[in-house]
């Protein structure tokens, strides 16, 4: 038995040997390869090169065949110039020596030269000044609709301060130390519809446009003469006028037939005529607007003029004793 199982696995050996592929020794055609096997390891030997100091060689390989590389043709030189200028934003910042692309974005400059929209702040065409210590008005934009400088130091508003500014709706010098107005300052002003000048020093009001709706020149000193006779007579669209702490001894008269609201109080009124706010001669006369009317802190007694409230749909407040 050992015998044939010898004799089987030699049978299975031989076999093997005999279907087992015969090795070839390879050759590599050195036109075609600029290096043989054997200087292989001589080019890409990196065992002996210090850290550091290993280079790279690159190469470009140059494409075969005959075909020609196309090249851009060149260009003028003004219009490489033109291009780059073309491709240069332009910027506006208001100080460029060039005329800006929309003239006046900032405004009109002011004594410190500096642009009014850059002092203060524009939004559309409102423009706010408001506590920056400005002792005058500055130059406005054209454009201007309000304008409210606010708790500065202004203490007089001359003719031009708003000269040909049509557009011009609302003007708020409140809190600022104005003791003189020019007589032209707001008379020309064609859609002016709010003044207010509160808490300053006028002494007299100038002449006022007829267009204004709203009216408060409150805390000031017009005294007995501050207003001139028939000062809101022709304004028919006023409807709120504010003159408490002035110091005034008499109700500016006419009043304007729309007007809603009158505030008095805190001057020195003494007396009032039965015709102030009503008609004696028509007694079917009713006054509606006129709801508002405070007299209170004045040295007057209501109850002595009892007719002069009857086309009132509401009684001044005041004292009645």
């Amino acid at each position: 038995m050992k015998t044939l199982a010898r004799l089987v696995l030699g049978l299975v050996i031989l076999d093997a040997a005999v279907t087992a592929p015969t090795l070839e020794s390879i050759n590599y055609d050195s036109e075609t390869y600029d290096a043989t096997l054997e200087d292989l390891d001589n080019l890409y030997n990196y065992e002996n090169i210090p850290m550091g100091q290993s280079e790279i060689e690159i190469a470009t390989a140059i494409p075969s065949g005959n075909r020609e590389l196309l090249t851009p043709p060149p260009q003028p030189k003004d219009a490489e110039e033109e291009e780059e200028e073309e491709s240069t934003p332009r910027l506006i910042d208001g100080f460029s020596p060039q005329e800006p692309e929309f003239p006046g974005v900032l405004g009109p400059h002011t004594n410190e030269d500096f642009p009014t929209c850059l002092l203060c702040t524009c939004i559309s065409t409102t423009v706010y000044c408001d506590d920056h210590e400005l002792d005058a008005i500055p130059p406005l934009p054209k454009n201007t609709a309000y304008f409210y400088s606010r708790f500065n130091r202004i203490k007089k508003i001359n003719r031009n301060d708003f000269a040909s500014l049509n557009d011009l709706r609302k003007i708020d010098l409140t809190s600022n130390l104005i003791s003189e107005i020019d007589e032209d300052a707001f008379r020309k002003l064609p859609r002016l519809r709010e003044l207010v000048l509160r808490d300053n020093k006028i002494r007299q009001l100038p002449e006022l446009p007829t267009t204004l709706t709203f009216i408060d020149i409150s805390n000031n000193r017009l005294g007995r003469k501050g207003i001139k006779q028939e000062a809101f007579k022709d304004m028919y669209d006023l409807h709120h006028l504010y003159l408490s702490d002035n110091n005034l001894e008499h109700i500016p008269l006419p009043l304007p037939e729309n007007l809603r609201a009158l505030h008095l109080q805190n001057n020195n009124i003494l007396e009032m005529r039965e015709d102030t706010f009503c008609n004696v001669k028509n007694l079917t006369y009713i006054r509606k607007a006129l709801e508002d009317i405070r007299l209170d802190g004045n040295p007057i007694n209501l109850s002595k003029t009892p007719q002069a409230y009857i086309c009132l749909p509401r009684l001044p407040i005041g004292n009645l004793v």
